[in-house]
């Protein structure tokens, strides 16, 4: 995908997600997401935060004793709670912006957007598809880039290959599934791990539905 591409997708994404948002009832505002000990309002909080500032991260950090994921989840609970029509008008404040936060590059919104619309919907049973190439992209540069996610290490010895795609990573023993369930399982979630096949689906760990922790996709 070209910069203009991904630009369009998120900015796509953010837009549907508000929709989204919008529908949820108060139950599901504060059913489980598929990060560990956040709710689904805490998600979408957190994707509201993505033009955070370098002063207000670094204050974050400091906040959190330089711990990545405690940094994370603390500026996502202290903004909470918002009520899901703010977070909305958030989401779409944001459509044709191409801020993007301090040391990412925009592949790590696009990636943000993604798997956290995935972590809001999944638990909630509603339908929301993720586009192939997008996803592709999102799922290429989680598999470079290492930390936070580590998916190379964790997925050693797997052959990863979309059906819906162009989508291979790694080697070894095949593991078969949608770019966007693929995209989840290098992300860290297990929750669609059902849905895969193949020889290396054995391998992974079951699907209890939760994120390992509560870290963010970017």
């Amino acid at each position: 995908m070209d910069l203009d591409d991904v630009w369009r997708t998120i900015d796509a994404e953010r837009s549907s997600l508000a929709d989204l948002l919008e529908d949820l009832s108060p139950t599901e505002w504060r059913t489980a997401s598929l990060c560990e000990a956040w709710r689904v309002g805490d998600v979408a909080v957190h994707l509201t935060q993505a033009h955070m500032g370098l002063g207000a991260a670094l204050v974050g950090a400091v906040r959190a004793g330089g711990g990545f994921d405690r940094m994370i989840r603390d500026s996502a609970l202290r903004a909470a709670p918002l009520p899901p029509g703010e977070c909305a008008r958030r989401l779409r404040a944001m459509v044709g912006s191409r801020r993007t936060a301090p040391f990412v590059t925009p592949t790590e919104p696009l990636i943000d957007v993604l798997v956290h619309g995935q972590d809001i919907a999944v638990p909630l049973g509603r339908e929301r598809p993720v586009p192939p190439a997008p996803a592709t992209a999102a799922a290429q540069r989680v598999w470079d880039m290492g930390f936070p996610f580590r998916a190379r290490k964790r997925l050693a010895g797997l052959r990863l290959r979309a059906t819906d795609g162009d989508l291979v990573l790694g080697e070894g023993a095949p593991v078969e599934g949608t770019t966007g369930d693929l995209l989840l399982l290098v992300t860290g979630r297990a929750a669609t791990v059902h849905r895969l096949s193949g020889e290396g689906v054995r391998r992974l760990p079951a699907a209890d539905g939760r994120r390992e922790d509560s870290r963010r996709t970017t």
